[in-house]
C-alpha cells in the first residue's frame, strides 16, 4: 500500500492504518537543511512521527506519511515553503521570517515564533573598507543577494537607493570578485564572513522559524489546523520550560 493510503499508527509503533484519500489530508511543509535538526523535537513533542524514510538523507522522496492518519509532510527547500502555503499546495508550514518579509504573501497567517534557527540578516563589506565606511552618507548601493525585495525596502526607508544583483548562494564571492562591493545575506556566527574577509556593517532583521498557515484553509478547518497551532504552541513552551 503506498504512503498515501496508509500511515503509521499511534507513536511508538510501527503499525499502519488506513489515511484519508490524499486531497483529505492536512500536508506540512517542512524546510531541508540545518532547521529540520532543530524541528525534530518540537514535531515529536507535537505528537508527529514522520516515516522512516523522513531521516534517510540519501532519500529521493519529497512527501512522507506520519503516525497521525490525516497528516503528511512535504519536504522542500526552506524558500519554496511559503510558497507552497501561499498557494494552498500545503496548509502548514515552517519558514523563516526572512522568507516571509521578502515574498510578503498575504495569503499567508504566521501564528507562533517557533523559536529555533536563530541567525539575523545583515549587511556586511570587505573588512578593508568596513574600517572607513560610513553607512549614513550612502545614497546609492550596489548589493548581491537572494533577498533583493528585503533589501530595497530596507535602504529606502532611509532614502537610499540599492542596485540588487540577485544571487541564490555563495554570496560572499561577490565583494571578492568585483561583482559588488557589499551583500545582504543572513549570519548566524559569522565565521563564514570572516573566512572570506568581511564584516557586518548593517543589521536589517532577527531572524526565527515560524509556524505558518494558509488563511483560506484556516477558514475551512479551523478546528484541525487550531489543534496544531497549539500542540506546536505547547511544544515551544516545552522547549522553552
Amino acid at each position: 500500500m503506498s504512503a498515501d493510503t496508509r500511515a503509521l499508527g499511534a507513536p511508538g509503533t510501527n503499525q499502519l492504518v488506513d489515511v484519508p484519500a490524499v486531497d483529505d489530508q492536512l500536508v506540512l511543509a517542512l524546510p531541508k537543511g540545518r532547521i529540520l535538526k532543530e524541528l525534530r523535537p518540537l514535531l515529536t513533542h507535537a505528537g508527529i512521527v514522520p516515516e522512516a524514510e523522513f531521516d534517510n538523507e540519501d532519500s529521493r522522496l519529497l512527501r512522507f506519511a506520519t503516525n497521525v492518519p490525516n497528516l503528511s509532510i512535504i519536504r522542500v527547500r526552506s524558500f519554496d515553503v511559503a510558497t507552497f502555503v501561499a498557494f494552498g499546495a500545503a496548509h502548514l508550514g515552517v519558514a523563516g521570517n526572512d522568507v516571509l518579509m521578502e515574498f510578503d504573501y498575504p495569503e499567508i497567517y504566521a501564528p507562533l515564533d517557533l523559536g529555533i534557527g536563530k541567525c539575523r540578516l545583515s549587511v556586511a563589506e570587505p573588512a578593508a573598507l568596513g574600517e572607513s565606511d560610513d553607512p549614513s552618507r550612502w545614497s546609492h548601493v550596489r548589493v548581491a543577494t537572494k533577498y533583493p525585495e528585503v533589501t530595497k525596502r530596507h535602504f529606502a526607508a532611509r532614502g537610499v537607493q540599492a542596485e540588487c544583483v540577485k544571487l541564490n548562494g555563495a554570496m560572499e564571492l561577490a565583494p571578492t570578485l568585483g561583482l559588488c562591493r557589499r551583500i545582504v545575506d543572513l549570519v548566524s556566527t559569522g565565521s563564514t564572513l570572516k573566512a572570506n574577509g568581511l564584516v557586518e556593517i548593517e543589521h536589517i532583521a532577527d531572524v526565527t522559524s515560524r509556524l505558518i498557515v494558509n488563511r483560506a484553509a484556516f477558514k475551512t478547518r479551523p478546528e484541525e489546523i487550531s489543534r496544531w497551532i497549539e500542540r506546536f504552541r505547547e511544544a515551544v513552551n516545552a522547549r522553552q520550560a
